[in-house]
């Protein structure tokens, strides 16, 4: 049954919204309609002064602003336990693991807390927080300045720190993964960080369930080298997913099972 047109464009709205830019291309898949269709309601939307309009797609005039880490736990958590059980499947023991700050791989580290002979290392509060005190687990802090909102530390002093560090594994969260820019985030300083972790890990990981994989929420980005995985799940764009894959990308879905290498 064909979605009424006025409850499409409240969930195109929406959508924009909350993920950023919305391209006629991913709506169109998304609502099962034609891109003339969406391009239509993105016009209608423009004219009642909510969205601006872009090349190819639209975004929302009151951009929505980056949403604290207590916010985000709640947010697509059966999601987010999907993408944490799979990737905790893909850690040996024996291994150094770093893990990034965010509530993602805040959830990976809750499914860390059994394990054994396990070093992680870390710059998000919320994992120091589920590891301290497990007796498996050694675990080590990148310090430096505290990100109020994601709870996380960065800058000079982390990324010193990091550079006399190596791991197998990293897991890196994100705000968003698009084939076309790769990782983004609400600054500078974060992709930077992202980037230098990617670089001291054999393993890259990136933990992002499929609301985030297109969307363009803020304008910094992180080129990670090849190769990495990308673990989302199956609501996520197929182009971009076809995409990633074409650039080199590993893409897994978080249901997919272990993959250990």
């Amino acid at each position: 049954m064909t979605m009424p047109a006025k409850i499409r464009r409240e969930r195109i709205y929406d959508l924009a919204r909350t993920s950023g830019l919305a391209s006629v291309e991913e709506l169109s898949a998304r609502f099962e309609v034609t891109p003339s269709t969406i391009r239509r309601d993105l016009a209608l939307l423009h004219d009642q002064g909510r969205l601006a309009r872009t090349y190819g797609g639209a975004m929302p005039i009151d951009p929505h602003p980056e949403a604290s880490l207590r916010q985000r736990i709640g947010e697509a958590f059966e999601a987010k336990k999907a993408l944490a059980r799979w990737a905790a499947e893909q850690v040996h023991t024996g291994e150094h693991v770093l893990l990034d700050g965010g509530s993602t791989v805040g959830a990976l580290a809750h499914e860390l807390r059994a394990r054994t002979d396990l070093d992680v290392t870390t710059i998000g509060l919320n994992t120091l927080q589920e590891l301290n005190g497990c007796p498996g687990v050694r675990l080590t802090c990148l310090g430096g300045q505290l990100r109020e909102t994601s709870q996380s530390f960065y800058g000079p002093l982390t990324e010193l720190g990091l550079a006399r560090m190596t791991f197998d594994r990293v897991f890196l969260g994100a705000d968003a993964v698009t084939a076309e820019h790769g990782i983004c985030e609400a600054d500078h300083l974060q992709t930077r960080l992202k980037e230098l972790m990617a670089a001291r890990s054999t393993h890259v990981y990136v933990l992002a369930h499929g609301e985030k994989v297109g969307a363009r929420p803020f304008h910094a980005w992180a080129q990670l080298p090849l190769p990495w995985t990308l673990v989302t799940t199956a609501d996520a764009p197929e182009g971009q997913l076809r995409l990633l894959r074409e650039n080199g990308v590993t893409v897994v879905p978080a249901d997919a099972g272990p993959a250990r290498d």
